[in-house]
């Protein structure tokens, strides 16, 4: 889906800043040539985190403080991508194409909105309008190299 948009992946080693991939456009903008962003991800098999608006997503305290820091040079998303309980239904491909029964929902990193902290964990919403596709990665990186104000 990245090279659909013209868009690399940069995988990290480790994630101690609380991320594990930058995303880096190919494209030129107004303002800035090959924009990127940082990417938490998360999978998990569990519907019960989808609501009728929204994914709710529980995060520990460490991970969620990392990726929310205000300081950050380059900004951050958190994308948690659902797949199908069954291993076998997550994949199928056949002579039309690769199909896959996943999606992902992100949001920005300064747009997540907790709902409660229970202990150490906090509840973040995801929209369920923001679906991972080319043309939402490509919105992000329009907004991003146009600098059009915030990172959603």
């Amino acid at each position: 889906m990245t090279y659909t948009a013209g868009c690399s992946i940069k995988t990290h080693e480790t994630d101690f800043d609380g991320v594990d991939i930058t995303l880096v456009s190919s494209a030129e903008y107004r303002r800035y040539y090959a924009p990127q962003f940082e990417l938490q991800l998360k999978c998990t098999t569990q519907t019960r985190y989808l609501h009728d608006d929204h994914m709710a997503w529980p995060m520990k305290g460490k991970p969620f403080r990392k990726l929310t820091r205000g300081k950050r040079y380059i900004p951050a998303y958190l994308g948690v991508l659902l797949v199908p309980e069954d291993p076998d239904e997550w994949i199928s491909v056949d002579e039309r194409g690769l199909l896959t029964e996943s999606r992902m929902y992100w949001q920005a990193a300064t747009e997540l909105a907790t709902t409660e902290a229970v202990g150490q964990t906090r509840t973040v919403h995801l929209p369920r309008s923001n679906l991972f596709t080319p043309d939402r990665l490509l919105g992000i990186m329009k907004k991003l190299g146009e600098q059009e104000g915030g990172f959603q």
